[in-house]
């Protein structure tokens, strides 16, 4: 059973919810004289260069990748505007800020370098070949007197 207090990013990362802040502010666009009574827009913020729940090495990684993201201080910000419910737009922005989070700790592959076979390299330069004879072809033919 998931722990209510904690925010299950990653395998080996919990935010706890205590770290998340949440505000709720009046959304925009169309609804009526609804959206001018709610507060139904949410935003979270979360503190990802003083959050205790990442190990330095996971803050560093979460810094880089998300950069554009971040604020000055480091602090990481989503907001969700799109149902008419706080609630569901406070469960659809933690959901957010978990995929967010969890897709800037994906390390990726480093690429391992390959030369090309002897094969490929035979087939480029007959390509390459028959291009030419073609182009070749459509010249007009040398007058040589």
């Amino acid at each position: 059973m998931p722990d209510a207090s904690v925010l299950e990013v990653a395998p080996g990362l919990r935010i706890p919810l205590g770290e998340l802040e949440f505000r709720a502010s009046r959304s925009g666009g169309p609804g009526g004289q609804h959206v001018n009574t709610s507060s139904t827009r949410v935003e979270v913020w979360w503190d990802v260069s003083a959050s205790a729940a990442v190990s330095e090495e996971q803050r560093q990684h979460l810094l880089a990748r998300l950069r554009r993201r971040l604020d000055g201080s480091g602090r990481l910000r989503l907001v969700s505007s799109s149902t008419r419910s706080q609630l569901r737009n406070r469960e659809d922005v933690t959901e957010r800020l978990r995929q967010v989070v969890a897709d800037a700790l994906i390390v990726p592959k480093v690429r391992k370098r390959t030369k090309p076979s002897r094969a490929v390299k035979a087939a480029r330069l007959e390509g390459k070949r028959r291009r030419s004879a073609a182009k070749r072809d459509r010249r007009r033919p040398d007058t040589e007197d």
